[in-house]
């Protein structure tokens, strides 16, 4: 069993920075690839980066490349998104997902309204 957990989100204006975090916990030795996805109201849920296990970022959503970068830090179990240069657009609940031993893990989600 792996669980995650996000922090981080929030309100900002226009052009504001969050920094998204999300700590893997349990079978923490089992899990892949981690990834961040958003859902946006009405919307479908969509990829907004995701990393390799090593911490090598491997995709980027066109809509958010060059104004988000994800990391990870596997001695904290930690994969982060920061988010700089926010627009309305980037308004959705922001999710922390990972595979671990054939499953698919999610966390609860964290919302983040931009302003404009």
């Amino acid at each position: 069993q792996v669980q995650l957990a996000e922090s981080g989100g929030g309100s900002v204006q226009t052009g504001g920075s969050l920094r998204l975090s999300c700590v893997i916990s349990g079978k923490t030795w089992t899990v892949g690839p981690g990834a961040w996805y958003r859902q946006a109201p009405g919307k479908e849920r969509e990829l907004v980066a995701r990393i390799t296990r090593g911490g090598v970022p491997r995709e980027y959503a066109v809509s958010v490349k060059g104004r988000f970068t994800i990391s990870r830090d596997n001695d904290k179990n930690r994969v982060d998104l920061q988010m700089d240069n926010l627009g309305p657009e980037d308004t959705a609940v922001y999710y922390c997902y990972t595979s671990a031993q054939g499953l698919d893990y999610w966390g609860q989600g964290t919302q983040v309204t931009v302003s404009a």
